[in-house]
């Protein structure tokens, strides 16, 4: 049995706290030995982001402190996984000690629809669908930046998606373009945010799909605020929650 711990983020914690839940739904009917470190709190990328690095750095110690003996770690957000292992090297390269470490923990650390498929080599979810068969509903993607370009992952959520019972994956034109959101981008530079998430959203109608999945909750915040303010027939829904309706 794999043992993997689980890294919630702050934007699940708050807002989405049924995301977490389909998460280790999800990843306990796959065999995983799940836990949760009650100690976990922000992994540092809002500050990080936004140039207050002084303030992101103790964040990031606590995440490496928390997690040090973890032997792999599993998170519902491509970003949060981006920032441990990637920027963490940036924001601790004045200290050796920290920096040593964070290249140690970083490559444990997986986004949901990584771990699945790459970590437990599970890309059929009908093989192991629940008996209640889930809606039927035809979906596009967004591929979130940070899990695009930071972490390269490409097919992983496509190849869940599209063996999803009752999940007909449908593309939208520019699927790998930003919403819009980027944290702090969307509350100082509104008018472009606002342009490129309506951008999204014309997308996401031209599909003609009724659910936009995406691996972020943050993203899907921002998409799914326009779509409802629009009153347009798609709605959000994070993956870990497609998965988990797959599978129940």
């Amino acid at each position: 049995m794999i043992q993997a711990s689980l890294f919630v983020t702050c934007t699940v914690d708050q807002f989405y706290p049924q995301v977490g839940e389909s998460t280790v739904g999800v990843l306990r009917r796959l065999g995983v030995e799940l836990d949760f470190p009650a100690a976990q709190t922000c992994c540092g990328q809002v500050a990080f982001n936004s140039g207050f690095w002084n303030e992101a750095k103790p964040l990031a110690k606590r995440f490496l402190r928390t997690f040090r003996d973890k032997p792999l770690i599993v998170t519902p957000s491509g970003s949060c996984a981006s920032m441990v292992r990637v920027f963490y090297e940036e924001l601790l390269h004045d200290d050796p000690q920290l920096l040593e470490e964070a290249s140690r923990i970083g490559p444990r650390v997986y986004e949901l629809s990584q771990f699945v498929v790459d970590v437990l080599g599970v890309s059929d979810l009908a093989a192991i669908a629940g008996s209640t068969p889930p809606p039927a509903r035809t979906v596009t993607y967004h591929e979130s930046c940070h899990l695009r370009r930071e972490l390269g992952a490409t097919h992983q959520a496509r190849t869940l998606i599209g063996s999803a019972p009752g999940a007909e994956l449908v593309e939208m034109e520019q699927p790998e373009v930003c919403c819009g959101f980027g944290g702090a981008f969307s509350v100082k530079y509104p008018e472009i945010s606002s342009a490129m998430l309506q951008d999204k959203i014309d997308d996401i109608g031209r599909s003609g799909a009724d659910t936009v999945v995406a691996c972020d909750a943050s993203c899907l915040m921002q998409i799914g605020g326009g779509l409802e303010r629009q009153g347009a027939q798609a709605r959000p829904l994070h993956l870990a929650e497609l998965l988990d309706q797959a599978t129940r």
